[in-house]
């Protein structure tokens, strides 16, 4: 599985691959981290069936990116055969379960569960036609009844791909200078105020004269001051 993993992931399928023996060993290591999550996650108890109208903004933005990687994933597998693409978002998302737990934002919470229970399923069915052993051990380990080479392609869900927010730039002066998430319904005026008030924006433009505020929906917010 490693020697797949790495094979595949190191190179599109149209050009030739270079040996690396470091790249073989971050495809091993990537394996390990995959089997050791899923372990910690079965081995903290049961899970309860996914309540959608229960989950929390955390739960749901997970739920995006585990949604947006799937949609990803089939296209990259089912239409552009870039396999080494469709691991790299594999590999991304298991950075983004890993993040919340090193963070200290373990959601033990029945619906937090519920969501890991379903983004540790996907990776593995995803994973399933690249690294079919320990996708088949995993699946298993998950509480698959039979073999995951029998399992179905997974769908991505539509609902799950909407937006409760976005993320702006705020400028000040035409420079970068921070980021906050808005509400996809926000008005102007709102967001402008989310801008004023954000305190990585307030020691750039405190004491200054507030000549102009620029809004480009959904993209960015430039301050411009005197």
């Amino acid at each position: 599985d490693t020697v797949r993993l790495f094979t595949m992931f190191a190179a599109p399928p149209e050009m030739s691959l270079e040996w690396s023996d470091s790249g073989v060993e971050g495809a091993f290591r990537f394996l390990k981290r995959l089997w050791k999550q899923v372990h910690a996650h079965v081995s903290a108890g049961p899970v309860a069936d996914l309540n959608v109208a229960e989950l929390s903004d955390v739960q749901k933005n997970l739920r995006l990116k585990l949604h947006e990687t799937l949609r990803k994933v089939s296209d990259d597998v089912g239409r552009r055969y870039t396999f080494n693409t469709a691991i790299a978002a594999n590999m991304e998302l298991l950075n983004e379960l890993s993040r919340l737990n090193n963070e200290n934002v373990n959601d033990d919470s029945v619906q937090g569960r519920a969501v890991m229970q379903e983004a540790l399923q996907a990776i593995v069915l995803m994973l399933s036609p690249i690294v079919p052993h320990i996708s088949h051990e995993l699946w298993q380990c998950l509480g698959g009844v039979t073999a995951v080479v029998e399992q179905p392609w997974p769908k991505y869900d539509e609902s799950a791909l909407v937006r409760s927010s976005i993320e702006m730039m705020i400028q000040v002066n035409g420079k970068l200078r921070g980021k906050i998430e808005v509400p996809v319904n926000a008005d102007k005026s709102a967001i402008e105020k989310m801008a004023l008030e954000n305190s990585n924006i307030i020691a750039f433009i405190e004491g200054k004269e507030l000549k102009k505020i620029i809004v480009v929906p959904g993209r960015l917010i430039n301050l411009v001051v005197a």
